[in-house]
């Protein structure tokens, strides 16, 4: 017997929002961890607003708005909006009740300059990192470095000589035939117009290029965690000059040895320099093709160490698809190097939560 559909068009219900959520859902672990660090954050948060004027949206909403479009992929701002208007999930994590009104999706765009200029992404994943220390997660001796390209949200059709003026003759003002084959188009002669700082970049031979940007880490080898991140124009020197850059800040004032575990690019003679004059031992894979031969002899490869980075050093690339794949870096929408910087190291934090939480819950 078929049944009875029942068409209802308003709704009174005597369960509450919290009472919704199953108490083994695994968006409950992640909120008792990020509210607090939210809280430890509220110094940083008054100091971007005034005194006086209108409340806005608290930014703490914001981030844990964002946290949501990363790990549920949620492809635009206004998208997100949508969903957290009738998603109960998402309101609970938010912290908006059922009858709330969801902002406008501008509301991303206006405050995405107070964030920036307050730098709370890097200021967000230096707390997760106090989280991570707090459970004894980071060894603080053992690193790994990589760099990964990210496309840019630019097509090639917007790759032209530089100050040229842009003819109005089009066949198609939204999508212009274009013809570049055979023409000689770099990065010194040309550039986008859609976005200025990206670069034309190929990952190797046979490859295509693309408008890229480059997203770099430093990952600590107990538990694959991001320890510091760095987001950069595309350039062939830009992983190793970068590189050293961020070990700097890591290392600090440590007086101890570290070592750092890297993929063949990194195997070259200044490299190699760079980082014995900051007392790092650089387990790089050995490069035997390289012109003149490894930059890393038997003093290094002799030891167990140097095996154990091997293969460590591989786990940072499920960071790097973890980023793509679930976040939102396989092609930012975010113009630039600034802009794209503050999601790459947001994402790059997102990430180390879920790590955080899945090893605190299989350790008990």
């Amino acid at each position: 017997m078929s049944g009875t559909e029942i068409k209802q068009s308003t709704m009174f219900s005597y369960v509450s929002q919290e009472d919704r959520i199953a108490e083994n859902h695994p968006m409950r672990k992640l909120k008792e961890m990020i509210d607090p660090l939210l809280e430890k954050m509220s110094p940083h948060f008054n100091a971007m607003y005034s005194d006086v004027g209108r409340s806005s949206i608290p930014p703490e909403y914001l981030l844990r708005a964002s946290l949501v479009q990363v790990l549920y992929t949620i492809r635009s701002e206004r998208l997100l909006m949508e969903q957290l208007d009738y998603n109960l999930l998402f309101r609970w994590f938010v912290g908006l009740s059922m009858d709330d009104a969801v902002w406008d999706h501008s509301v991303f765009s206006k405050n995405r300059d107070r964030l920036l200029e307050a730098d709370i992404a890097t200021k967000f994943l230096k707390n997760v990192l106090d989280l991570a220390r707090s459970h004894q997660l980071l060894s603080d001796e053992h690193f790994t470095v990589d760099g990964t390209l990210i496309e840019a949200w630019a097509g090639q059709k917007s790759f032209v000589k530089k100050d040229t003026p842009r003819s109005n003759k089009s066949d198609d003002s939204g999508n212009p035939t274009v013809d570049f084959h055979g023409e000689k188009r770099t990065n010194d002669t040309h550039q986008s117009t859609t976005d200025p700082e990206a670069r034309l970049y190929r990952k190797g031979k046979g490859k295509e290029s693309k408008l890229s940007f480059m997203g770099h880490v430093v990952m600590d080898n107990r538990h694959g965690l991001v320890v510091s991140t760095c987001y950069t124009k595309a350039t062939g020197k830009a992983e190793r000059t970068t590189a050293t850059q961020m070990m700097k800040k890591v290392k600090g004032k440590q007086t101890r040895r570290l070592t750092l575990g890297a993929d063949k690019n990194y195997d070259t003679k200044e490299f190699v320099d760079d980082m014995r004059s900051l007392k790092i031992t650089l387990h790089a894979a050995q490069n035997t093709k390289r012109r003149g031969g490894s930059a890393i002899d038997e003093r290094t490869t002799r030891h167990p160490g140097y095996q154990i980075s091997q293969w460590k050093r591989k786990i940072v690339e499920e960071i790097f698809g973890w980023i793509k794949t679930i976040g939102p870096m396989r092609k930012t929408k975010h113009k630039g190097v600034e802009r794209g910087g503050w999601m790459f190291t947001f994402t790059n934090a997102v990430y180390n939560l879920i790590r955080i939480r899945n090893i605190i819950g299989a350790t008990g």
